[in-house]
């Protein structure tokens, strides 16, 4: 009797394949956003008279993607050790706490759920 092909959706914590190992490392040499714009005019808004070179912009800008990159990884290592396949807003926080100092965690907490109430209730 052939075998059934049909599988549930769990969360693979097994080795990967080398197809998608390899399209694991080229989606993380691109596609890095570009967060210049902002960091522009948070500066005008905290110090209107101030600017920033270009090479610091590059550098902040890589600073906030690897932060991004940080977080996103260490939620996804939180949500496959609860044995979950959803990413949910307890994880990401509980990522920003292991990574980050006490209280820089907490004001990014606390900063970060209040953006997103602004966000649902516009």
């Amino acid at each position: 009797m052939a075998r059934s092909t049909s599988k549930k959706n769990k969360c693979s914590r097994g080795l990967q394949s080398p197809i998608s190992r390899k399209k694991l490392h080229s989606s993380t040499d691109f596609g890095h956003r570009n967060y210049s714009l902002y960091v522009n005019r948070v500066l005008k808004e905290v110090i209107p008279q101030r600017g920033i070179s270009s090479h610091t912009l590059d550098i902040m800008n890589t600073l906030i993607n690897d932060i991004f990159e940080r977080i996103s990884m260490e939620a996804c290592s939180v949500m496959c050790f609860r044995n979950r396949c959803t990413l949910t807003l307890e994880d990401i926080q509980k990522a920003v706490y292991l990574l980050l100092p006490e209280k820089l965690a907490k004001y990014a907490v606390t900063f970060g759920s209040e953006a997103v109430q602004r966000y649902v209730q516009s």
